[in-house]
């Protein structure tokens, strides 16, 4: 006799397209590494264009904020799941830090990356970790 699965859980719904994660070292190259990661992972799931585009730069966004704000050297969890239309991309860090949206001025060199991800991204949030770190996510629906 055969395995036995239990299959009324997912009720007919489709499996996600793309269910993965990077880890990566809060470290000066990570952000270029986890765009590129990200991008090639949303690609090989069928979004290309402009929402593959933004969702590469928001991705990249957020882990360069791991990079900068989270404890040096420790590892930035990347996580994409492409479940139809929806993309979500999700950066998890050890730092405790909550993101803010500011509205730099044009001469400010940095902090204008949670502006672009408020204004680009479907949705977004923040959630605590139980080890205290943090996790940022952005949603993007590729088919808007």
């Amino acid at each position: 006799m055969g395995d036995v699965r239990d299959l009324r859980s997912r009720r007919g719904a489709p499996p996600p397209l793309l269910d993965d994660e990077l880890v990566v070292a809060a470290e000066r190259s990570a952000p270029r590494a986890a765009r590129h990661w990200v991008m090639r992972s949303v690609a090989g799931a069928g979004v290309g264009g402009a929402c593959n585009q933004v969702i590469e730069l928001l991705a990249g966004e957020l882990v360069s904020n791991a990079v900068v704000h989270g404890p040096a050297g420790e590892p930035v969890r990347v996580a994409v799941r492409v479940d139809g239309p929806r993309v979500r991309v999700a950066v998890s860090d050890r730092g405790g830090g909550v993101p803010q949206v500011r509205h730099a001025e044009p001469t400010e060199p940095s902090g204008r990356g949670m502006a672009l991800v408020e204004a680009l991204s479907t949705t977004w949030g923040t959630a605590r970790l139980p080890d205290g770190g943090t996790t940022v996510w952005f949603e993007l629906d590729t088919d808007e």
